[in-house]
């Protein structure tokens, strides 16, 4: 649609419902095309969104979005917004997140039934289980985790609580492992509470594997496929004695192999914050020595990689086997 249309129709990017539209002059029958195409996307009954900027967006963005709409829906309903829904909520990252239906808990068990861009979970919701984020009501942050655990999949559930546990475990690269412990009790304990149910074996998993000295969800996708390939042995951000007084540190450390594995993201070249101000030229530099630093220091392997290196395990190790390095036997 043209720029013009748009600005005559007052649009921005938030959310509209079918009043706002039809007073801002959009024609009933443009509506009606929001199911099918047009200008407008429909999320919910009576939400819309301008079709192409909201398209434009990353997908959790676009989700966030979604479960606005939903919640105006279900205002002053017993409904919760939950599982990823509410990760996103919690802003806990999205490993390979794609459009989906907004996920929300229902106390009790019977209650409405999922419809498309809603699905509806039916669960006991205690009062502690429940906070409110910008004024909508979701799953507390381990509640969430736990959820996501029992039910996304494991680099998605492994994602969240890395990120999650990390919130309390570390603070300015200081670990707290006793800290760490402490989150591993309380999610121990919700577990044993919930002993039998679907996904609850799988959710005592990752709530042992989860560490929160991964700094980003590629780091702790590489952890999970490096564990389903045979290493038994990770260490996470391994401290280097850097060239002048202060540390350099390694996303993960395979003491079997004497390799270090460091994921590169472009986020680290692209991003002027992550940059510091460097240039992409200088970045590259600066890195060059350092790996130069550690491998010369160290005599252990430096290997690094991407997201399409741990998409699966066989690409992890495919990858690794490119510079000579193969799982213990």
């Amino acid at each position: 649609m043209e720029r013009e249309q748009w600005q005559a129709w007052g649009v921005s990017e938030g959310l509209f419902t079918r009043e706002d539209l039809l007073s801002r002059g959009v024609p009933a029958d443009v509506l009606a095309l929001a199911s099918r195409g047009g200008p407008w996307l429909r999320l919910q009954s009576g939400a819309y969104v301008a079709r192409e900027m909201h398209l434009a967006r990353p997908p959790a963005e676009r989700h966030r979005i979604a479960v606005d709409a939903a919640s105006r829906c279900m205002r002053g309903g017993s409904a919760v917004v939950s599982h990823l829904s509410a990760a996103v909520l919690h802003g806990l990252p999205q490993y390979r997140f794609g459009d989906r239906a907004v996920e929300v808990t229902l106390a009790g068990r019977v209650g409405g039934s999922s419809r498309d861009g809603l699905r509806r979970h039916l669960d006991a919701l205690p009062d502690d289980d429940v906070v409110s984020i910008e004024g909508v009501a979701c799953t507390s942050l381990d509640r969430t985790v736990f959820d996501v655990a029992r039910t996304a999949s494991l680099e998605m559930a492994l994602a969240c609580a890395d990120a999650a546990l990390r919130r309390e475990a570390v603070s300015a690269r200081r670990f707290d492992a006793a800290a760490q412990e402490r989150w591993r009790e309380r999610l121990r304990r919700r577990a044993d509470q919930a002993s039998g149910r679907r996904g609850v074996r799988r959710a005592r998993w990752v709530i042992e594997f989860a560490d929160g000295r991964a700094e980003l969800p590629g780091e702790s996708i590489s952890r999970l496929q490096l564990h389903r390939i045979g290493f038994q042995q990770i260490d996470l951000q391994v401290a280097v004695a850097g060239p002048r007084g202060a540390d350099y540190f390694v996303d993960i450390g395979l003491r079997e192999v004497r390799t270090f594995w460091e994921f590169d993201g472009e986020v680290n070249y692209r991003d002027a914050a992550m940059r510091g101000g460097r240039s992409i030229e200088r970045v590259l530099l600066d890195e060059k020595r350092r790996e130069d630093w550690i491998r010369g220091t160290t005599q252990w392997r430096l290997c690094r990689g991407g997201f399409e290196d741990v998409r699966t395990p066989e690409a992890l190790a495919a990858r690794l086997a490119a510079f000579g390095v193969r799982p213990p036997h």
